[in-house]
C-alpha cells in the first residue's frame, strides 16, 4: 500500500515591519500546484505587498512548471529573493542554468 503525498498548501507570512512577504509552498510544486502559488502572490499584491521571499525549503519536488513560475515571479518583481530548497529542487535551477540569475538568501 502506497501512501499519498500530503496535500499541497502555500503558507504566507506578512511581516509587521513592512518587509517582504514570505510565501512558502509546501509539497510538490508542479503543473497542478503552481497556479496556487501564483494566485497566492497575486492576492498578496492586491493586498499591498510589493516584494516577496519565496521559501522553497518545504518543496518536495519541482518540475518545469515550478521553474516557469519562479522565473515569472522574478520577472514581475526583480527584487524577489529565494530561500533554497532541498537538493532535488535546487538541481532544477542548476540543470537549467538559471541559479545565478536569481537572488538567493540564507534562511532566517
Amino acid at each position: 500500500m502506497s501512501s499519498l503525498p500530503a496535500p499541497f498548501r502555500c503558507d504566507v507570512d506578512v511581516p509587521a515591519n513592512g518587509g517582504p512577504t514570505r510565501v512558502t509552498p509546501v509539497g510538490e510544486l508542479d503543473l497542478a500546484t503552481a497556479p496556487t502559488v501564483e494566485a497566492t502572490v497575486a492576492e498578496q499584491r492586491a493586498l499591498g505587498a510589493e516584494h516577496f521571499v519565496l521559501d522553497l525549503r518545504e518543496v518536495t519536488f519541482m518540475d518545469s512548471s515550478g521553474l516557469r513560475l519562479v522565473l515569472a515571479l522574478h520577472e514581475a518583481d526583480p527584487e524577489l529573493v529565494l530561500i533554497a530548497g532541498p537538493p532535488a529542487v535546487q538541481r532544477v535551477f542548476d540543470a537549467t542554468g538559471v541559479t545565478d540569475r536569481l537572488r538567493w538568501i540564507a534562511p532566517g
